[in-house]
């Protein structure tokens, strides 16, 4: 999650003994998450040795957990039956922002597929970064936090765009969205891909 449920009690002024919302703020955290991570088409938190695939022939490899901190191994796949083959001594570069992996020449051709294994990601809020990892961006986490508790604060409203009084009402729903600063900050740590 891209936040801890205390950080969020201590922005609500909530008592950390008051336990009553906790499942419904840590829906809303894991909901915010989620929804960053497909707004930004990338996964934020940190993996080890995890595998990422792509079509063989590409030279540019953007994996969808960033920033990169280490390749461990390359495969290459012709046919399900034969499966993974690993490709041993093969070149590549880093980008300067350590998103993606510039490969020497392509692994191989548009009708296999490649796997990459790699360390990558934020430690997420929480977490002990160690030298030569990356902390969540605080604005990645202060935008989670702003979103969650607009989204708790007007928990019995959501979706209610207006409603008027003295003879009458009208209520008109609106879908729920991220607010516009939050949109402003994820639209900087959109993983573009091809």
């Amino acid at each position: 999650m891209l936040t801890q449920l205390a950080t969020v009690k201590t922005r609500l002024r909530l008592n950390s003994f008051d336990l009553d919302d906790d499942p419904f703020l840590t829906g809303l955290i894991k909901h915010a998450s989620g929804r960053f991570a497909k707004e930004c088409n990338r996964i934020f938190d940190r993996g080890v040795d995890i595998t990422f695939e792509f079509r063989a022939d590409e030279m540019n490899v953007s994996p969808d957990r960033y920033p990169i901190e280490a390749v461990s191994a390359f495969d290459l796949k012709s046919t399900e039956a034969e499966g993974w083959i690993a490709q041993s001594n093969f070149d590549y570069l880093l980008s300067p922002q350590k998103c993606m992996i510039e490969l020497a020449g392509p692994l191989g051709t548009s009708r296999q597929k490649g796997r990459v294994t790699f360390t990558g990601g934020y430690v997420l809020p929480g977490g002990s970064v160690s030298a030569g990892q990356t902390a969540l961006p605080d604005e990645i986490e202060q935008g989670c936090i702003d979103q969650v508790v607009y989204w708790y604060e007007n928990r019995h409203r959501l979706g209610l765009l207006s409603s008027t009084g003295e003879g009458g009402s009208i209520q008109q729903m609106k879908s729920l969205d991220l607010l516009p600063h939050v949109e402003a900050i994820l639209r900087k740590y959109e993983r573009w891909v091809n």
